[in-house]
């Protein structure tokens, strides 16, 4: 999308790399743009643009890759990632190096005028070719972001682009993404991909907060707006789980300083979707800081999983909430298990026991600790282990959520049906809530449609 109004590792075994097609050394019509030649070494690329300081911090951390060839400094960087374990996605982001990305980018799709397919292609085969043996290179996604006022899905090349790659390399995963900035694959009902090969294509997808034009998630009932890109993101990218594909989610993400009213909305909504569809994902971006971008030093990359000097996480609480969707809970190798779990997703925690000395209590806690629970068609909601109980109706307004063995009927309400509401003792309808201290009480059931400044989060529970 078009970040420049401002700016995701994906779990922490996978790392996204991005390369342009000159990088490769494919040189044919098109030439570097910017004095970038790939045979030169990083120290003449960084002196280019008087980035002498930051020269001098790689000449103390990593000397050996100084006063190589640019490729050659892309290929230790791999192998460094290789040695520590880190599995590696090639990126194809643009032609020309720059900051991403625009409508009236002239690298924006097949045909502009420094997008040329045929260049496109011979940049595949050779980085596939260079990484053949790299046991650690998993993938290569063919194209960041195909976008622009030409994009259509009659020249939607990217079935090429994969049968030139898995021909160079049949070791990895071909990666294809989609039209509109990578945000809508729906043209693959109509135009299914026709490869020689199966078993290793992944489609992608990207979403955020601006990703259906900014002020959505401002103008609308927040409870309202999720349930329509719930609907959104099935239309546009999610069908293809149920045709069998793998959806990668390979950018998301928001500004992690806080204060994004948008982005917060957002990123609930997200999670949500995310931890049900058991999505494999990629967060934008584990940048810190930028030595260079759009003209400007020392950017800070306010997405950024790192903090400013490189040293830290950016946001612990952010982290936490990704750390839900890490684990993967469906597909090969995984067993099938009937129990659920109860997500949280503002605060990414779930619907565990308080403590063994109060079983009866229910708070947010890890969700890797707590107990699993089970859902019935009749509504009700118990949790498993040696002492099985379900969630209690005999509250009031305000009050803790217990579990007991007086079963009240759970219902999933809203467009959303992640508002859990219940009938209390007098007749009350409320929905489970969470207080400042994590406890779940009851309160009457809030946003669940029309009022455009209610925040609905903290009565959000996915059942996954």
């Amino acid at each position: 999308m078009d970040r420049k109004q401002e700016g995701p590792p994906c779990e922490a075994s996978l790392r996204e790399l991005a390369f342009a097609p000159q990088a490769s050394g494919s040189r044919g019509a098109e030439q570097p743009a910017n004095g970038f030649d790939i045979e030169e070494d990083k120290r003449h690329g960084l002196q280019l643009y008087g980035l002498d300081h930051e020269l001098q911090g790689i000449y103390t951390h990593n000397p050996s890759i100084v006063n190589i060839p640019l490729i050659n400094a892309f290929q230790a960087v791999v192998y460094s990632l290789g040695r520590h374990d880190v599995m590696v996605i090639l990126d194809n982001h643009k032609t020309v190096p720059g900051w991403c990305c625009s409508n009236d980018d002239p690298d924006a799709f097949f045909g502009d005028p420094k997008f040329n397919p045929d260049l496109w292609m011979l940049g595949l085969k050779k980085m596939a070719t260079i990484f053949m043996n790299v046991n650690n290179v998993v993938g290569m996604s063919l194209r960041n972001e195909l976008r622009g006022y030409n994009h259509t899905a009659k020249d939607w090349y990217m079935q090429k682009g994969a049968e030139a790659v898995h021909t160079s390399n049949p070791n990895v995963l071909v990666i294809l993404s989609g039209l509109n900035f990578d945000a809508d694959l729906s043209f693959l009902k109509d135009r299914p991909v026709n490869l020689s090969f199966k078993k290793k294509l992944v489609l992608e997808l990207h979403w955020y907060s601006f990703t259906d034009g900014t002020g959505q998630w401002k103008s609308h009932n927040v409870n309202d707006f999720c349930s329509q890109m719930f609907s959104k993101e099935r239309r546009t990218g999610g069908f293809v789980l149920e045709q069998g594909f793998p959806l990668f989610l390979s950018e998301f993400g928001t500004d992690q300083r806080g204060g994004d009213l948008e982005g917060n909305r957002y990123m609930s909504c997200m999670l949500a979707w995310a931890a049900e569809k058991d999505i494999d994902w990629a967060v934008w971006a584990l940048t810190g800081v930028y030595y260079f971008r759009e003209g400007k030093r020392g950017v800070v990359e306010a997405y950024g999983m790192l903090d400013a000097n490189w040293d830290n996480v950016h946001n612990y609480t952010y982290l936490r909430r990704l750390s839900v969707i890490q684990p993967p809970h469906k597909g090969p190798g995984i067993k099938h298990n009937h129990h659920k779990k109860i997500f949280h997703p503002l605060t990414g925690l779930c619907l565990v026991r308080k403590s063994p000395c109060h079983e009866s209590e229910l708070t947010l806690g890890p969700c890797t600790k707590g107990k699993p629970w089970s859902y019935s068609h009749g509504g009700i909601l118990e949790i498993k282990g040696s002492h099985k109980s379900c969630l209690e109706g005999e509250t009031t307004v305000g009050r803790s959520v217990k579990l007991g063995k007086k079963c009240t009927k759970i219902e999933q309400i809203s467009a959303t049906k992640m508002h859990l509401s219940f009938k209390t003792n007098d007749g009350s309808l409320v929905c489970l809530d969470v207080d400042s201290d994590n406890n779940v009480v009851a309160n009457s059931c809030k946003c669940l449609t029309g009022d455009v400044t209610c925040e609905p989060a903290s009565q959000w529970f996915k059942i996954f």
